[in-house]
Formats: C-alpha cells, structure tokens, sequence
C-alpha cells in the first residue's frame, strides 16, 4: 500500500485526483498505476485500469489468477468490473469513496454472486493516510471532500 501512496502523490503532483494502485503476485509487483485521465485525456486512465493494463503487459496474459491489487481508493464501477474481469484474487483498498464507489460504498461488484468472479476484499488498509491525501487534494481545489 505504500507505493500505492507514492503513486497516489505523483498523480496528486501531475495535478490528477491523488489515487495510486499496485499489482502483485507471488510476492513481486508486476503493475503499477496512477491517476491519469486529465492528462492521458483518457477517461479510463484510472490508477487500478493502468495497474491492471501493465500487469497484464508484463506477464502476458490478461487473466490475473492469483493477484492482488492494493489501491489507495476504493474502485469506481468501471475498475471493479475491470477486477472481476481480470480474474484477480484479492482487492485491498484504503478509503471508501463515498460518491462513486463500485466495491463496498454504493455498489458490491467485486464481491457479488451475480457474476462467476468474486474478489477477496480487504478495506481500510493505510485507510486513514489515503482518506487524508484525498481530502487535502479537494480542500485545495475547491474547498471540500
């Protein structure tokens, strides 16, 4: 989680919502993302689809058995999809985002019985650092989180 932090600060540097997201499997980081819609002009360009896209790149293969994703933010719709997916085992996320969240906070789509994948989820990792970098972030830009 905490280079996920470290992520999250380069976005927050690039101007970018601070959100950061690693992969791993077996121990070893094999993906990273941050942040990058505004400056990819990408609205998929989310910290968990960038991780995700360059795990998927390094191990040659778009199916993530056996993988966790460690993300600063809980994930919006279109990143718990995207876990699901990828065929990830594990999801660990610090915040809850209150607004979007597509895991715990609005909607239960990693975890659901509804589709033939379901996730390990694991909330509140580092929560109160990550909740705090996101707070700050919006505080700064217009006065509120």
């Amino acid at each position: 989680m905490r280079q996920a932090i470290d992520l999250a600060r380069e976005a927050e540097a690039a101007a970018e919502v601070p959100v950061g997201a690693v992969v791993m499997r077996d121990g070893e980081v094999i993906g990273r993302g941050r942040n990058s819609p505004i400056g990819a002009n990408d609205p998929t360009a989310h910290a968990e689809i960038l991780a995700l896209r360059d795990a998927a790149l390094r191990i040659h293969n778009y199916r993530l058995e056996g993988a966790t994703l460690y993300s600063t933010l809980e994930p919006c719709v279109m990143c718990a999809g995207a876990l699901v997916a990828a065929r990830l085992a594990r999801l660990v996320f610090g915040a809850r985002d209150l607004r979007f969240g597509g895991v715990r906070s609005k909607f239960r789509l990693a975890d659901t019985e509804i589709l033939n994948h379901r996730l390990v989820i694991e909330e509140g990792v580092l929560g109160a650092e990550c909740a705090e970098l996101m707070r700050n972030f919006f505080e700064k830009r217009r006065g509120v989180y």
